[in-house]
């Protein structure tokens, strides 16, 4: 287990300190688009008070990048946050809405802590220590056979045709393996620790970013899981794409099913 145990549980506290703001939405460039002043007050929250705990760490928030702040993932401490996971869960009352907060160092992802806040599961991982749900360790489903599966994967903000286009033939090829279904949540952090439950056995996704995935990353992991690229290469969380499966097999057969549309790395600066 790693040696970062009180950034984990300081992480834990605010975590669940910071869930119980307020919601005051607004629009921001569609309607598949949705910010709201929660995102900014929360990570704000985080931010602060990890700042003035750990002064010398580094982090990648979604608002700060969305505010045009500069995204790098060194090798100095960074906490990877997205305030509000599921903001257009958040601003319908659809009740899939988490906090989720990585922890890197040297690259490497120490752990991870998702909240699934109307629920009131805290999903999280620490690397070598397993992962647990609520305190309760968990495991994923081992399930090998893709055609017994549960697939989860989200329609995402991506709009235009070829991304739409893609993302619907990527449903309709798995339904036709057959699978036993494809669901989504409308979170992706808490869509990918469902493989971790072993409630679902496989995720992928393309088009999310960085602070969507990273906490869950790990606690597929932890959980026995498998996690990597699309393509079937080495998980890159800057891709913006990802398989999270129970099995190395089943995570190959999604590989070898899917397309991947284009998008901008999260770390690749505008053009």
């Amino acid at each position: 287990m790693s040696d970062w145990c009180d950034c984990f549980n300081f992480g834990i506290s605010i975590t669940k300190q910071a869930s119980e703001q307020h919601k005051d939405v607004r629009v921001k460039s569609s309607s598949a688009d949705l910010v709201t002043e929660t995102d900014e007050r929360v990570e704000n929250l985080l931010i602060s008070a990890i700042r003035n705990r750990y002064p010398l760490h580094r982090f990648i928030g979604e608002e700060s990048v969305a505010a045009g702040e500069h995204l790098e993932l060194t090798d100095t401490p960074t906490w990877i946050i997205d305030p509000i996971d599921g903001t257009v869960n958040f601003v319908h009352r659809f009740p899939f809405v988490a906090i989720s907060i990585a922890f890197t160092v040297n690259k490497q992802t120490e752990f991870g802590i998702v909240y699934s806040c109307v629920e009131d599961k805290l999903f999280c991982a620490q690397r070598g220590g397993g992962a647990f749900l609520n305190g309760e360790p968990l495991h994923v489903s081992g399930q090998e056979d893709i055609s017994r599966c549960l697939v989860v994967t989200e329609i995402g903000a991506e709009r235009d045709d070829l991304a739409l286009s893609i993302m619907t033939s990527n449903i309709f090829r798995l339904l036709t393996l057959p699978v036993h279904g494809v669901r989504a949540l409308g979170t992706a952090a808490v869509d990918m620790c469902q493989v971790a439950t072993g409630g679902a056995d496989v995720y992928y996704h393309i088009g999310m970013h960085c602070w969507d995935i990273a906490a869950s990353a790990i606690i597929v992991q932890e959980a026995g899981g498998v996690v990597m690229d699309t393509d079937g290469s080495q998980f890159d969380m800057m891709s913006r794409r990802v398989i999270a499966a129970s099995s190395l097999v089943v995570a190959g057969r999604v590989a070898d099913m899917i397309q991947a549309f284009p998008c901008r790395r999260d770390d690749e600066q505008p053009v």
